[in-house]
């Protein structure tokens, strides 16, 4: 059974329901538990639960110290291009959007990619549009053979591709990938999006065709602003739990970035707050323990030291979201506004402050072999 087919078994009617019915003896009765799993975010992601973000903050830190210590994974995510042929409505790289487009070349990525490995970095995304023209397999696989030599870990954020291509990027040297579902919500999913990313349950299995192809990093998300992020977490957290029980060997990760600023003038149609965003890094990480969250420059300074061992186990970190932004200098378009424009340097030396500990690479590949 896959996960389309527990999507289309999952009741979003009684999900919501416990969700805003819930009450602060609920809220109370669930925090008093001494293990938490994704049946309890309902009740966690509650409106009611909101006025309990100290004691779930507390939960939440305990919980990350057990299972990660103090460690923070930091990442950098490299974009290759910007062109798209999807033209979803809240997103920079919008194909209906008149803006300068730009694919760089394997010899301008690997510059690219040289800049961030001198500001330590040991862990890249490979990031694009979807555009598989401009991008092909092939030049993905021919820019990770040359990146696999370098950084520990190298991920990709692109098109959804098949079984057997993510295993032909498997041997190149890719060991994960993210793509994000956006909206579990059918509908909203629709209006979104038009172009082949509106094909809704071919982009919800790409994490299992990555899965089956052996990739150990497995990364999903859901873009809040879209819709009621309270449902859209909890099914979100579903996903996870279902991935993490299938493919047991690989690590997940959970990404929840807000809608920010992009060409084309998008306005979110569910605004998400900070505390909003608290209570979803809580609840998250109390029930999925060993999940992990990611945080990325899309949130504020103040905002990402304040989650900082409170859930948050990976960070990005002096991240530009349009393709040549390290050393390049063009004007390609971003795909959306950086909030957080600290220097990877100084983001390490907040996290030492807060007696965390910023690690660069936490992988090898001579741990496979033998």
């Amino acid at each position: 059974m896959s996960f389309l087919d527990v999507l289309k078994q999952t009741d979003f009617n009684t999900i919501k329901e416990v969700t805003y019915r819930a009450t602060a003896a609920d809220v109370a009765r669930t925090l008093a538990q001494r293990h938490w799993d994704v049946a309890d975010l309902p009740v966690l992601l509650s409106p009611a639960a909101a006025d309990y973000l100290e004691q779930m903050a507390t939960i939440a830190r305990q919980i990350t110290l057990l299972r990660f210590g103090s460690v923070i994974r930091l990442y950098a995510p490299l974009y290759i291009s910007n062109e798209c042929v999807n033209a979803c409505a809240y997103c920079g790289f919008n194909r209906t959007n008149n803006i300068e487009r730009l694919t760089l070349t394997i010899e301008q990525a690997l510059q690219e990619a040289d800049a961030l490995h001198a500001q330590g970095f040991r862990h890249l995304l490979l990031v694009s549009g979807e555009h598989r023209e401009k991008v092909p397999p092939s030049y993905l696989e021919a820019i990770v053979r040359r990146l696999s030599e370098k950084f520990a870990a190298v991920t990709i954020e692109v098109y959804p591709l098949e079984e057997n291509e993510y295993r032909r990027l498997g041997d190149a040297g890719v060991t994960g990938i993210a793509i994000y579902q956006e909206t579990y919500d059918r509908a909203v999913y629709r209006a979104m999006h038009n172009g082949p990313k509106a094909d809704f349950d071919y982009r919800l299995l790409a994490p299992e065709r990555a899965g089956r192809a052996g990739y150990r990093e497995i990364g999903i998300g859901a873009l809040l602003g879209l819709t009621d992020f309270r449902i859209d977490i909890s099914i979100l957290g579903h996903h996870a739990a279902y991935l993490m029980k299938t493919f047991w060997k690989a690590q997940v990760a959970i990404s929840f970035p807000r809608l920010r600023a992009a060409c084309g003038g998008f306005v979110p149609p569910a605004a998400v707050s900070d505390r909003d965003l608290a209570q979803i890094v809580f609840a998250l990480r109390m029930a999925l323990p060993d999940v992990d969250l990611v945080l990325s420059t899309r949130e504020k300074p103040a905002f990402r030291d304040g989650m900082a061992g409170l859930g948050i186990t990976r960070m990005s970190a002096g991240s530009k979201t349009k393709p040549g932004g390290y050393s390049l200098s063009d004007d390609a378009l971003e795909q959306f506004e950086v909030a957080d424009t600290r220097p990877p340097a100084e983001v390490a030396a907040m996290l030492y402050r807060k007696n965390l500990e910023p690690v660069w690479k936490d992988f090898d590949r001579h741990f496979l072999r033998g």
